[in-house]
């Protein structure tokens, strides 16, 4: 059985996924699809904490899923603009799992991780698979993944109509 690590983007694939389809991204799914026939060796979820009641449930559904929830505080700069940026810790915890897992998968699209990817293939002989809505999944970070998964519908929670 291969092993596997999962890191995911969890700001990237809110913003994709709603921009993209209008709806979230179904974490139940992807964990099983993404761990199936494999054994978890990690399993990150990187988010921003803004200690908001509603996000605080939706990290606590995470962590019931199999994730560990790394948090970083929101932080609100004086020109209005925010900061909460994942990458360099992204970066530093795949390059110490590829050291000890079969298969890296990165929930993102962000274009920044391709040559993290190419990296821990290079390095370490990992399979890397890319998880990401497909209009908005930089084609940089596609060809550096050994496979690419689109996001979309058997990947989404559609609304609920009412």
């Amino acid at each position: 059985m291969k092993k596997v690590s999962l890191f995911v983007d969890v700001q990237n694939i809110y913003y994709t996924t709603r921009h993209a389809y209008g709806c979230s991204f179904d974490y139940n799914r992807f964990w099983a699809q993404a761990t199936a026939g494999r054994q978890v060796v990690h399993a990150y979820a990187y988010a921003i904490a803004r200690g908001d009641e509603k996000q605080m449930q939706f990290q606590n559904i995470l962590r019931g899923i199999g994730f560990e929830v790394k948090l970083k505080p929101f932080i609100q700069r004086s020109d209005g603009s925010a900061k909460g940026d994942w990458d360099v810790g992204i970066t530093l915890d795949v390059i110490e799992a590829a050291a000890s897992t079969d298969i890296i998968v990165l929930a993102s699209g962000d274009g920044d991780f391709d040559l993290l990817l190419r990296k821990a293939r290079e390095r370490y002989g990992v399979e890397t698979e890319v998880y990401g809505v497909p209009s908005l999944t930089a084609n940089s970070l596609v060809q550096a993944a050994t496979c690419y998964v689109p996001i979309k519908d058997g990947l989404l929670l559609k609304p609920k109509s009412g």
